[in-house]
């Protein structure tokens, strides 16, 4: 599908804060918000995304999509950023307004449980959403967001780069060019199955983790395998995999399995990309655009088009 471009965002812009999945601590909250700010932005919390309420949920499904669909229906909202993942972003997809999403783009960032919402977006209207920091998350933290990375993808529209500076490491060598898609493994296993199955032909398929053991990853692989999910796909960038260890095994485990996985890929492999779940530096990449994978001499992801539309 052509894909979707919000338009770039730049200093003043409106951006609202929105809760899709789980509730977060306050604390953090206010820090992100400040955070916003001296980037520049004007924060606007929607009306529901401080609640704390049902259960784990930061809202009932309906509070949730009505902030989703207010903030993408305000002419004067620029882009959505998401409190936190956690878990709930799954049960908004029957009702997620596609219609109205297509006719606002705008952009779409978060990560984590937040992948079953871009994915579904990129898949059915083609907009170019934003694999990037949380605000009560990485906007909370001293150095929690890499401003480099942010501003070449929600503000330029020149061609820009990652290289091994941004975490990654060659697995297997090789050159490919495709479409950017891809963000949290275990969301994108869970939606097979269902009518919002990732989409992964022709893709650079990009996968992060945190807090699993190998043997789960590999598992999840074995079931995108099955599924079907590595025919055509071109690439593979994994992301930084944060203590994504078993006790007393060699630090090394999930090294060795996704080399012994990946050995008859036809395709670059590549590790480390510090986007999604990390301490530090949260990298932003835009899902849904072309990119070219090179893992020949060094690792280089290269964004060759804008994923924004010029102001």
């Amino acid at each position: 599908m052509k894909p979707l471009r919000p338009r770039a965002l730049a200093r003043g812009s409106r951006i609202a804060l929105v809760s899709p999945s789980s509730s977060f601590d306050h604390a953090r909250w206010s820090a992100g918000e400040s955070a916003i700010r001296a980037f520049g932005y004007e924060p606007v919390p929607m009306p529901n995304s401080m609640k704390a309420e049902p259960q784990y949920f930061a809202g009932t499904v309906e509070q949730r999509l009505a902030d989703i669909h207010a903030a993408f229906g305000d002419p004067s909202i620029d882009a959505i950023l998401c409190n936190r993942g956690g878990y709930g972003s799954n049960m908004l997809l029957p009702g997620l307004d596609l219609d109205l999403i297509r006719a606002n783009a705008k952009a779409f960032i978060g990560h984590s449980d937040v992948t079953s919402l871009m994915t579904w977006m990129q898949r059915e209207t083609g907009l170019v959403t934003f694999h990037g920091p949380l605000l009560a998350g990485d906007f909370s933290r001293e150095n929690g967001v890499d401003a480099a990375s942010w501003e070449s993808a929600l503000q330029r529209t020149a061609p820009w780069q990652l290289d091994a500076a941004s975490g990654l490491t060659i697995l297997k060598s090789g050159a490919a060019r495709g479409t950017l898609s891809g963000g949290c493994l275990p969301m994108l296993a869970a939606s097979l199955g269902t009518p919002y199955e990732v989409e992964t032909r022709d893709s650079i398929l990009f996968l992060e983790d945190v807090n699993t053991r190998p043997y789960q990853i590999d598992r999840m692989l074995v079931q995108l395998r099955y599924a079907g999910k590595f025919d055509g796909v071109r690439g593979v960038i994994f992301g930084a995999m944060m203590d994504c260890v078993s006790p007393g095994a060699s630090p090394t485990l999930l090294w060795d399995v996704l080399r012994r996985f990946f050995k008859d890929f036809d395709g670059p492999v590549v590790y480390g990309l510090r986007s999604g779940h990390v301490r530090s530096a949260n990298i932003t990449v835009p899902l849904g655009v072309n990119v070219e994978l090179d893992a020949q001499r060094e690792p280089i992801l290269r964004f060759p088009e804008s994923a924004v539309e010029e102001r």
